[in-house]
């Protein structure tokens, strides 16, 4: 059974913020078939502590703009900015350094997984004119 609707909208949501917030390599993955306590994982990276909190910020508070507002119930690893979890328990968002990210290969590790397609809102109208 693939994510829930509720799971897609979160996830593109999230990763739309995290777009907005230059992100690198935003992945969804739907891992509802692989796992019972969530649908999804958004996955996204920064160069830096800085950015991953910025990160992180957009995404709560565009969650939080919803019609029907998400809050996380779980929040993990801010303090440190290297690899923040946040669990929304439809999606879990995980916004990690550049360097967790190429260490830790969530990416690999679920690769098995199917992705949900996201596209970059800003980069449609480029691509038309190209």
């Amino acid at each position: 059974m693939p994510a829930s609707e509720r799971a897609v909208e979160l996830a593109l949501a999230a990763a739309q913020a995290a777009a907005d917030k230059k992100a690198n390599d935003i992945v969804i993955l739907d891992v509802a078939d692989q796992l019972v306590i969530t649908d999804a994982f958004l996955v996204a990276s920064a160069p830096n502590e800085r950015q991953v909190q910025a990160i992180v910020d957009a995404i709560e508070e565009r969650l939080l703009g919803l019609p029907e507002k998400a809050k996380p119930v779980r929040r993990e690893g801010e303090r440190s900015g290297r690899w923040v979890l946040l669990d929304y328990v439809d999606i879990v968002v995980h916004v990690q350094h550049s360097e967790e990210r190429e260490f830790y290969a969530l990416d690999r590790l679920w690769k098995d997984c199917p992705t949900i397609p996201f596209v970059d809102r800003d980069l449609v109208p480029a691509e038309r004119d190209a």
